[in-house]
């Protein structure tokens, strides 16, 4: 058998190529949604981002209502936000699910009053105006704290504000008292001289959720798994790192570090497990939130939680 020299010198091109490398698959990406100073503060300060498998694509969110509005349009999988706010579009039917969840002491949640007012107790509200952001945490505690004072709603003038609108309300003395949270308290006292008339130890669960959109569940469960872990393993580290963190965030922030710090102080947020106690704890703030006109409808809260990604105890 004969070889043509055009074959011998194909052959021989063929032997002496290197090898082809095949293309790389594109990264798979998750698409994280972050509240301004959070989960992207969070995983930053922390280093837990760092030797990631994957892509994290960050969106940054005014607050917990767009925040999950985008995930409810499947334009991002997955975000943080305090559970009474995930509770609320959980039940208008949108398919969410939350994955994990992080718990803050109770101050954190509190009604502020001006330090030079002549408001002293909880019961001085009584016909006072009162500023609250509609359908979550401060709705929830506000009328929580009414409640264990022996106060109806009906007897104070609510006022229903975003925090930037009820920021210059108060200020101006346009609202009486504010029902608020962390950092935005410590914002209040540290550089307005604003006081501390009573907060929502014992009264609130104070939890945050990480959730996902079910489409997400379903197609990104290693990914969510492990940005769980990750975010576990984040509030671990900012926990025995406090002043580090509060750095980190102010400067993303543009806050002054000692509001941060102090926020970070009494917040004292942690990861938990999804465990038979918290859904308890869950199930009767939805059960009172329902009859407060804060979520729609009363549900079974165990339909919107996914333990399968936390695990019972946390290491």
């Amino acid at each position: 058998m004969t070889t043509s020299r055009r074959g011998l010198v194909a052959a021989t091109a063929a032997l002496l190529a290197p090898p082809a490398v095949p293309r790389a698959a594109p990264a798979a990406t998750l698409r994280a949604g972050s509240q301004k100073g959070g989960l992207q503060s969070l995983f930053e300060a922390s280093g837990v981002a760092r030797d990631l498998p994957y892509r994290i694509d960050w969106s940054e969110f005014s607050a917990a209502q767009p925040l999950l509005e985008a995930l409810n349009a499947d334009a991002i999988d997955i975000g943080s936000m305090g559970d009474l706010n995930f509770f609320s579009v959980y039940a208008n039917g949108a398919p969410i699910k939350a994955i994990g969840a992080t718990r803050s002491d109770g101050a954190s949640q509190n009604i502020v009053v001006r330090g030079d007012g002549p408001i002293r107790s909880v019961a001085d509200l009584r016909g006072r105006r009162v500023a609250a952001a509609r359908g979550g945490w401060t709705h929830y505690s506000l009328f929580r704290i009414l409640e264990a004072h022996g106060i109806s709603p009906e007897e104070v003038k609510i006022a229903w504000l975003l925090p930037a609108e009820a920021a210059l309300a108060f200020r101006s003395g346009a609202i009486d008292a504010w029902s608020v949270w962390e950092p935005f308290t410590s914002l209040e006292v540290l550089q307005f001289g604003a006081r501390v008339l009573a907060d929502a130890r014992g009264l609130t669960p104070s939890a945050s959720f990480l959730a996902t959109s079910e489409t997400a569940l379903r197609d990104k469960r290693p990914l969510l798994a492990d940005f769980v872990a990750r975010n576990r393993r984040g509030w671990a580290w900012a926990g025995g790192n406090l002043r580090e963190y509060a750095k980190v965030t102010a400067r993303l922030t543009r806050q002054p570090e000692a509001v941060v710090e102090r926020a970070y102080t009494v917040n004292d947020t942690r990861a938990v497990p999804l465990d038979d106690a918290l859904l308890r704890e869950f199930q009767e703030a939805v059960d009172r939130s329902a009859t407060y006109g804060i979520v729609s409808r009363r549900f079974d809260v165990r339909q919107a939680i996914d333990t399968s990604l936390t695990p019972p105890t946390q290491g």
